[in-house]
């Protein structure tokens, strides 16, 4: 990945405290875990201390992974940006189902924040992308696998 992404306050604060916590917890316990399997001898023939090692590489390369989006990140604090009833990426989204009334709110959130049951959706997703621009009122239609559903913008939150 190039350039900047997009990342609300809470998606990094979360990378933080998994980066935190790798850091602290994680890989001490690890080191220590190795150090204990090589006191057992013969490290061919040595599950505990290949299972380790593994766990080792995870964590580190867990840690880059972390460490790289951040240095990637444009965080976006919705709450400073002033409301204008314009979807813009960090806004909670309600919408209105237009053939079933069924009502529905999304924060439109990163990719690594998307989380569906907790209703954040990815910005690259269809229901964010036909969203972002539009406005309180606006009609969209979103292309989904059963086919097209028409929802109406009925409020755009900055929270």
């Amino acid at each position: 990945m190039t350039g900047q992404v997009p990342m609300t306050v809470a998606g990094e604060r979360a990378l933080r405290e998994e980066l935190q916590r790798l850091k602290t917890i994680e890989r001490p316990r690890i080191i220590e875990a190795i150090a204990e399997a090589r006191a057992h001898g013969d490290l061919k023939e040595n599950a505990e201390y290949h299972a380790a090692r593994e766990q080792q590489s995870f964590c580190e390369g867990r840690i880059s992974e972390i460490e790289s989006k951040l240095a990637e990140a444009r965080v976006i604090d919705v709450t400073q940006i002033t409301p204008t009833g314009r979807v813009i990426f960090g806004v909670t989204v309600d919408i209105v189902n237009c053939e079933t009334d069924e009502r529905v709110s999304y924060q439109i959130v990163g990719e690594d924040e998307a989380d569906v049951k907790a209703n954040k959706i990815s910005v690259t997703s269809p229901i964010a992308r036909a969203l972002v621009g539009k406005e309180i009122g606006d009609v969209v239609v979103v292309r989904a696998p059963g086919g097209e559903i028409e929802y109406e913008i009925e409020n755009v939150r900055h929270i």
